[in-house]
């Protein structure tokens, strides 16, 4: 359904340090820096841009928004969560752990990236 997904950032090198440590954790290469200045991180299922706002304007996270990720373990999970921490990451909503609902059972981590936006990684439990 998606093609790509882009989030504003107002410091490039910040955003682009936590981004390269966690997706390191999922088996994902460093971003790539274009002529514009943006980062992309390129997979078989999309891509993932942090971009300066093209406006002018400070970047802001969306209130109420979140952007998942999927991974393929628990444990892929906490290095992803640990990782994010270390690399100016900060910890929103419950722990890590199983979550349960609407028949569901999935492995959670969230965190907001050092520009404000809320990100998790989810994996579907048998």
């Amino acid at each position: 359904m998606f093609s790509h997904v882009m989030v504003g950032t107002n410091d490039m090198q910040a955003s682009r340090d936590f981004y390269d440590a966690i997706f390191d954790t999922l088996g994902q290469k460093p971003g790539v820096m274009d002529e514009k200045g943006r980062c992309f991180y390129m997979s078989k299922t999309g891509i993932f841009i942090l971009t300066l706002p093209i406006d002018g304007e400070p970047a802001t996270h969306a209130n109420g928004g979140t952007i998942g990720f999927a991974a393929s373990s628990p444990e892929e999970i906490d290095a992803w969560h640990a990782a994010g921490l270390a690399n100016g990451g900060t910890a929103c909503e419950e722990p890590p752990g199983v979550r349960e609902g609407s028949g569901l059972k999935m492995y959670l981590a969230y965190l907001r990236d050092p520009a404000g936006n809320k990100i998790c990684t989810m994996y579907r439990m048998p």
